[in-house]
């Protein structure tokens, strides 16, 4: 919400030396975000005058149109002389009014005006545009012609409230209020302890059976209608200045008197409204639901299917309009400059429900002013106080007449009353304000309080946020300054701290960083479309899906089963904008429905739901394990004056699995395997031990080159994706550290000859497991092939490191363990000593 402070001060009497930063201050005190102020005019430096139009002469022999123009500037230009201007637009004619600044001026931007030759003529100043005035749009891009009343010589800065400061306010969805004049000038004249001037106290005539006729059929929907017909509107009368002004400043652009006047009423007090050409009306108009795959042609022009669930303006022939969204283009008002005119309006302001006005506008994609108040929550009470506004504006201005008729359809509704002890506030704050300052708190916000130490209060009709004692008490917290409560820092239980599972997770993504990986962190959301493009199978369970009621996008409905989409993603971001060597990891949760879920439970809120409700509520939900994720591309080693470097490769991402399981204290063990999306050739499934048997802990390796493709990746992308669920399950105990043994190692290098087919796995855990308790490490360091071992074949080349807790080995002692790891292999694969 922008808040133009001119504005502002016809509601408070602020103090004249109170600056918009200071106003700022106060607000933010009582809870309000003000982004920004903005300097409105910060620079500008006159002459800068109305001016008449004398002769225009065009000027031949030029790329573009140019005109020479005379123009009386009165005494502005100290001569009394015709100004002579060159200009390029062409909106203007002899005799308009038009903003002349002269020479010595300076525009926004620190633009200095000065005579200069130009086009073959010297041009003593300019006819200037809204945007080189920093006025915003006003629909034209042209030069400013101003109405004829305006004399010459006028100071335009002060005519076109040039100068201003405007606050730009974000207003949270609490706060509904706030989107309109009348509710920041309740926060700053209770911030600055005066009274408020309220637009919205009109004198109203009561309704009567000469109005509009209304019907409305679903009052769940629309519990408040007001119509007001206003006839004999002169269809050539524009917006005057100030109004545009206001306007401008508040982010909106003028369009014609008719909207204008809605759009400035609505900004004023908080309520949407929309104007009917009564013309274009076809017998009573009617609110009711959307029959399902009906038409309405918006304003914007595109033709919306309706949903059954939207509610909507209707007349004879349809639907003329979204409620509180949008209107039709067959009921739009005319607009003068395109030969037509509207002469005869009927206005609405009416309160629809917020739900259904959210909901309809997400559907259609198709955010407005009037849907993002309505959503908000607008006072209900303030329709008819609008739509006489509405209908004074355009009496007074438009030369109208109001019609003796006033249609209002309300809903049965009462007040909503809140009960709550005297010293509820001072109990969640930890401060004594006592009954009285709360009860002022709560009058000055427009409660109606009675009661001594129960107090009864009456929420305004203003604030549907208020609903329970705690809203209540964050009122009189707020108002009384968030920055007065005392702070006190908890003291935690002794003896807690974080589990053995937080402890994995938090152990995992420092290994993960210390490895040179960034962490990435994306939205948990996912779509059918990525899940084709990894080449996922038709019966792949990472396509059942936990499909959201309202997807922030309807490209990613879904809460993701695998933590890829969103790192490849990242890394595609990342490289498209330079940055070509990636390393990028990520843990989080991922969602896998399994079918199993029952039906969710609505839970009490006046009471802690029982343990079987919690229950039920958790049997509801998809199992969510928590996953890690890295991917790789580019170089994994830089080249420098140290050496050459090397790209990432498929064993990058094996040894982040490894580095993983290692913070676990777990053994991994790695087996060739084929699974989307990685290369059926360069894919390696991890396996854990979990009570005695291996266990899928997840998957490693290059990307298929179809999923680079189709993803827009580097070639050779890798990827790794593991569950750490089941490594939690791998853990034995607790995690113990190594022991460090004095005695020296004894080495042993073996070289073993097995078939083309055998995984160098089984062969190490072969190994592993032949050379007992006195093997410390083993490590595969060459792998060779060739016409020497034979066809289909494959040399496997191991150093075991040997060493001994309490003595130093004998070489007959590591000779015998090395053998009997190179039995146990023999046994097992197959395997040959080479050379034997």
């Amino acid at each position: 919400m922008r808040v133009p402070l001119s504005w502002l001060r016809e509601y408070v009497d602020l103090p004249p030396t109170e600056t918009g930063r200071d106003v700022q201050a106060k607000l933010v005190a009582v809870g309000l975000e003000v982004e920004t102020v903005e300097q409105i005019g910060a620079g500008l430096k006159g002459p800068l005058v109305v001016g008449k139009v004398l002769t225009i002469e065009e000027l031949e022999g030029f790329k573009k149109p140019i005109r020479f123009c005379t123009v009386d500037v009165g005494s502005a230009n100290g001569t009394g002389e015709p100004q002579e201007i060159v200009c390029g637009a062409r909106n203007f004619a002899v005799g308009d009014k038009v903003v002349v600044v002269l020479p010595g001026a300076v525009l926004p931007g620190d633009f200095a005006i000065a005579a200069r030759k130009t086009y073959g003529k010297t041009s003593h100043g300019m006819i200037c545009s809204t945007d080189e005035l920093g006025m915003g749009d006003d629909g034209t891009h042209g030069i400013i012609v101003l109405p004829p009343e305006h004399e010459v010589g006028t100071d335009a800065i002060e005519l076109l409230q040039l100068v201003d400061e405007v606050l730009d306010i974000a207003v949270t969805p609490d706060r509904g209020y706030c989107l309109s004049m009348r509710g920041v000038a309740r926060e700053t004249a209770i911030a600055y302890g005066l009274p408020l001037r309220d637009p919205a106290l009109l004198d109203v005539p009561a309704p009567n059976a000469y109005g509009y006729p209304v019907e409305v059929t679903d009052p769940a929907g629309c519990s408040r209608f007001t119509a007001r017909t206003v006839v004999g509107l002169q269809p050539e009368t524009r917006s005057p200045i100030w109004l545009q002004r206001r306007l401008q400043k508040a982010g909106m652009r003028p369009i014609s008197l008719a909207v204008d006047v809605t759009n400035y009423v609505m900004l004023e007090l908080g309520q949407p409204l929309h104007a009917y050409d009564r013309t274009r009306i076809d017998g009573p108009i009617g609110v009711r639901r959307a029959e399902q795959g009906e038409k309405l042609t918006t304003l914007d022009g595109i033709v919306r299917v309706l949903d059954a669930a939207d509610l909507v303006i209707t007349d004879n022939r349809g639907p003329i309009g979204l409620a509180g969204v949008m209107g039709g283009a067959n009921t739009e008002i005319a607009d003068a400059a395109e030969g037509t005119h509207t002469t005869e309006v009927v206005i609405e302001a009416a309160h629809f429900d917020a739900i259904s006005i959210a909901r309809t506008a997400r559907r259609h994609k198709l955010a407005s002013e009037g849907s993002k108040r309505f959503e908000r929550g607008v006072d209900p009470q303030a329709a008819a106080a609008a739509a006489q506004r509405t209908v004074d504006l355009l009496v007074l201005l438009a030369g109208g007449t109001a019609e003796a008729g006033v249609t209002e359809v309300t809903a049965p509704s009462g007040p909503r009353t809140i009960t709550m002890p005297a010293d509820h506030p001072d109990r969640v704050a930890g401060v004594a304000y006592g009954r009285e300052t709360v009860v002022r708190r709560l009058q000055e916000v427009g409660c109606d309080v009675y009661g001594q130490d129960e107090l009864l209060v009456t929420a305004p009709s203003w604030r549907p946020d208020l609903n329970e004692p705690n809203d209540l008490a964050e009122e009189v917290i707020r108002l009384e300054g968030y920055e007065n409560l005392p702070s006190t820092l908890p003291t935690p239980p002794s003896g807690r701290g974080l589990t053995d599972r937080q402890r994995l997770h938090r152990r995992v993504g420092r290994a993960l960083a210390g490895a040179g990986y960034v962490e990435a962190l994306n939205y948990p959301f996912t779509g059918e479309a990525v899940l084709d493009q990894l080449g996922l199978d038709a019966d792949d369970a990472r396509r059942r899906t936990v499909r959201l009621v309202n997807p922030l996008s309807e490209e990613e409905p879904s809460l993701r089963t695998t933590l890829l989409p969103g790192l490849l993603g990242a890394l595609r971001r990342n490289d498209g904008r330079g940055s070509h060597d990636l390393a990028l990891f990520e843990t989080g949760l991922v969602f896998r429905p399994t079918g199993q879920e029952t039906k969710p439970v609505r839970l009490p809120v006046d009471r802690r739901p029982s343990d079987e409700e919690i229950a039920g509520l958790d049997a509801a939900l998809p199992r969510q394990p928590r996953h890690a994720a890295v991917v790789l591309a580019g170089a994994r080693e830089q080249a420098g004056w140290w050496g050459k470097g090397r790209p990432a490769d498929w064993a990058d991402s094996v040894e982040a699995a490894r580095t993983i399981a290692a913070e676990a204290g777990v053994a991994l063990v790695v087996r060739a395997d084929q699974h989307a999306p990685w290369h059926p050739g360069r894919c390696a499934a991890l396996y854990v031990t979990v009570d005695g048997a291996e266990t899928l802990f997840g998957h490693a390796g290059e990307l298929h080159p179809r999923v680079t493709k189709e993803l827009h990746l580097p070639e050779r992308t890798c990827a790794m994706e593991v569950d750490l669920d089941v490594l939690e399950q791998a853990v034995d105990g607790a995690l113990q550290a190594p022991r460090i043994s004095t005695f020296p190692v004894a080495t042993q290098d073996v070289a073993l000859v097995v078939g083309q087919d055998v995984p160098a796995a089984d062969v190490e855990q072969a190994l592993r497991a032949g050379a007992g308790e006195l093997l410390e490490s083993l490590r595969l360091f060459d792998v060779f092939t060739g016409e020497q071992i034979g066809g289909g074949r494959k040399s496997l080349a191991y150093a075991l490191r040997f060493r001994a807790a309490d003595r130093t080995l004998t070489v007959d002692e590591a000779t015998a363990a090395r053998d009997a790891a190179v039995a146990l292999a023999a046994e097992r694969t197959g395997a040959v000593l080479r050379g034997a």
